[in-house]
């Protein structure tokens, strides 16, 4: 029913890591296949192409539901519908910043101090993202002349431009290229973008929400994990007192005055202090259990 686009590049491996938590898994005869399926009755077929020319391509109809980074949304203009974001990038749960950098040596703290790299003609900036330097420079009236980068941008300075607009997740690779950021332009997160047409046909719309619910719930699984114990009456709430809990945990009597059975959801992080607390509390029979889902 949907054509679905996916990212190729930096975005892939943790786009197909969580489709296949979703229960949504590419099928592809290759890792370097275009082409994929998903053995969905929702799905009519998966490409894999480059994030930057996604956005377009939904737009004009090629595909019904893409995946992409709200950097490529702004820097093409493509009318697309957001279903909203998704909580990942390529490394990290954090949006990636498209940044403006210049030297770390070069005299500049902020935007306003970017005249003195110019020296009186118009500053030279390398971007992958020509469109959205352009705009962001002539909204703060700065003379520019903004050439498109082809790659390793970041070494582009100070042979061929004065600054450089990029992306960051950490910073670390900017920083690593003797480079400070000087301004963020944009915080751009991972989005599933719908065309506007299949967006408006009730049938297909369903059939996106459906999908977005698997993988929204694949990510809020991640990193918490389900806690199950059992705890005398006597000792409920003590351990009650040690749970952190996304809403109240789930209290079940035993049979035969048995005390109680408790459950609850937490942070991955937390388990390796919450269970012996627990034990300490007067909790017994503590299950750690993973969590594929958490839907709301």
């Amino acid at each position: 029913m949907l054509r679905l686009v996916l990212p190729k590049g930096s975005l892939e491996r943790a786009t197909l890591e969580l489709f296949a938590a979703a229960d949504l898994a590419v099928l592809r005869s290759s890792e370097v296949e275009y082409r994929a399926r998903i053995e969905d009755p929702r799905v009519a077929g998966v490409s894999i192409l480059r994030p930057q020319e996604i956005p377009s391509y939904v737009a004009s109809g090629l595909f019904d539901l893409g995946i992409t980074g709200r950097d490529w949304i702004e820097e093409t203009g493509a009318e697309v519908v957001s279903l909203g974001r998704l909580g990942y990038s390529k490394m990290t749960s954090l949006p990636i910043k498209v940044v403006l950098a210049v030297a770390a040596s070069a005299p500049v703290d902020d935007e306003a101090d970017l005249a003195k790299l110019a020296d009186g003609r118009n500053l030279r900036v390398a971007t992958e993202y020509p469109a959205l330097a352009k705009r962001w420079l002539a909204d703060r009236g700065i003379d520019a002349e903004v050439s498109y980068s082809h790659g390793a941008t970041e070494a582009k300075i100070p042979d061929v431009a004065d600054a450089v607009v990029e992306i960051t997740e950490t910073g670390r690779a900017l920083r690593a290229a003797g480079l400070k950021v000087v301004a963020t332009l944009l915080e751009s997160h991972t989005e599933l973008i719908a065309n506007p047409q299949s967006a408006a046909d009730p049938v297909r719309s369903h059939a996106m929400s459906q999908l977005k619910t698997l993988l929204d719930g694949a990510l809020e699984a991640r990193g918490r994990v389900l806690v199950k114990l059992n705890v005398a009456s006597s000792r409920l709430q003590e351990v009650l007192d040690q749970l952190p809990s996304m809403r109240s945990p789930t209290i079940s009597e035993l049979a035969g005055d048995g005390g109680y059975a408790v459950e609850t959801v937490v942070a991955k992080a937390d388990v390796n202090t919450l269970i012996p607390a627990l034990k300490d509390a007067g909790a017994s029979d503590i299950l750690e259990l993973s969590l594929s889902k958490i839907v709301r």
